[in-house]
């Protein structure tokens, strides 16, 4: 337990600060948008080519964990989004190219790291739970850009409020040196690292029929996911009239409600032991945010647009942990480490394809109204497959119980 405890702490703090660096310039897009000469709905592109690099990094980082250590790839991931924060204070888009790319190059094997510490300390019949709480360090990561950022923007501009991010990210690195050690005692140091180790981690999803499904979903729920934290803030103060502090406090209510959320149906997952139904669950909550959102205009009260904005983060934002969960507990024995890396490419391709898409469809005649609520139809098709899986596996189960 001491183990799981430790490591928990770790990887989650590292989740926290790498997902604050990489949300940062969408929470500060508005501001310097103006600076840079683009519309701030342009920021998906920034996000794309991020989690293009993301995709890229998760696939090739099953040979870097295993020589150096998930702690020691893991300090390196935070340095290169210190990089891609402190690019980004440059101000022109390519140095905003170049960001992107530092940032995806240190988030993308972030995952896959903290996974294959977990499922070595972590007992099976906690896996959602832990993985759920670590997974927390995203939306919380966000919550505290949707928060601070604006007000270190209003307080010190855009620039140095990156240079700001850029410094926590060095000092988390530093503070994980200390336990390094102990959690990267299984690394090899003789292993060799080569370019068809890229190949290795799509082979397992897609040869695993339960990791290839949660790949698949997880293509579907992180398009919606990353299109609510990457336009929230802008949709807020372009077309509802909000300032820019009030979008950021209510992307901070969505993040925090994810916090929230991930750790609860985490628990729910473990407690019925219905993983797949959880997420068909999240799918169909999701749907129903996206559509309330898409709603929105001048007229609807603070409070409301708050509550929607929270129920929207507690289901978009929280199904992460249940399914790398269900990922490395569905993974062929000692390959949870690819599986989560290839799994994790479906995962990132959703994010490297929706949010240009979506900011290109809202800013040409769409509108932010329409393109949240058309997300919505995706969200349903896989909930309702998931939930046939669901039921489909538990039938099966159940037939084999009873002729057994």
């Amino acid at each position: 337990m001491g183990d799981t405890l430790k490591t928990l702490a770790t990887t989650l703090a590292v989740q926290m600060l790498g997902s604050m660096a990489l949300l940062t310039v969408p929470v500060l897009a508005p501001a310097a948008a103006g600076d840079v000469g683009v519309p701030a709905a342009y920021v998906g592109l920034y996000i794309a080519l991020a989690y293009g690099a993301s995709m890229m990094s998760s696939l090739a980082c099953g040979d870097l964990i295993r020589r150096f250590g998930a702690i020691r790839v893991s300090q390196l991931c935070l340095l290169l989004c210190a990089l891609g924060s402190f690019s980004a204070a440059g101000g022109t888009l390519g140095f905003f190219a170049a960001s992107a790319l530092f940032m995806g190059m240190g988030y993308g094997p972030m995952t896959p790291a903290s996974s294959h510490v977990l499922a070595r300390t972590t007992s099976p019949t906690a896996m959602s739970l832990v993985f759920s709480v670590k997974q927390t360090g995203v939306p919380l990561g966000g919550a505290v850009a949707g928060a601070l950022v604006p007000a270190l923007v209003l307080a010190v501009g855009w620039r140095l409020a990156l240079v700001v991010v850029a410094a926590a990210c060095v000092f988390v690195a530093i503070l994980a040196q200390p336990i390094r050690g102990a959690l990267d005692g299984d690394r090899e140091p003789g292993r060799r690292i080569h370019l068809g180790s890229l190949a290795g981690p799509l082979r397992v999803v897609l040869t695993t029929p339960d990791v290839r499904r949660l790949a698949f979903m997880s293509f579907v729920y992180s398009s919606m996911q990353l299109c609510l934290v990457t336009y929230l803030v802008t949709y807020l103060t372009g077309s509802i009239g909000y300032s820019l502090v009030q979008a950021g406090f209510m992307l901070a209510a969505a993040q925090a409600a994810g916090v929230a959320a991930r750790v609860a149906w985490g628990a729910v997952a473990d407690r019925t032991g219905k993983p797949v139904g959880v997420l068909a669950f999240l799918g169909g909550g999701m749907a129903a945010g996206a559509l309330a959102t898409g709603a929105f205009d001048a007229t609807w009260p603070p409070l409301l647009v708050a509550l929607v904005c929270a129920w929207f983060g507690a289901t978009a934002i929280s199904w992460n942990g249940v399914y790398l969960a269900e990922v490395a507990r569905r993974a062929p024995p000692g390959r949870a480490v690819e599986a989560t890396g290839g799994a994790l490419a479906f995962t990132y391709f959703g994010v490297l394809v929706s949010p240009p898409m979506f900011g290109l469809a809202a800013e040409h005649g769409a509108g932010f109204g329409v393109a949240f609520a058309f997300l919505a139809l995706p969200s349903i098709a896989c909930a309702g497959w998931l939930w046939l899986s669901h039921r489909s596996a538990r039938r099966l189960e159940l037939e084999e119980s009873l002729s057994s």
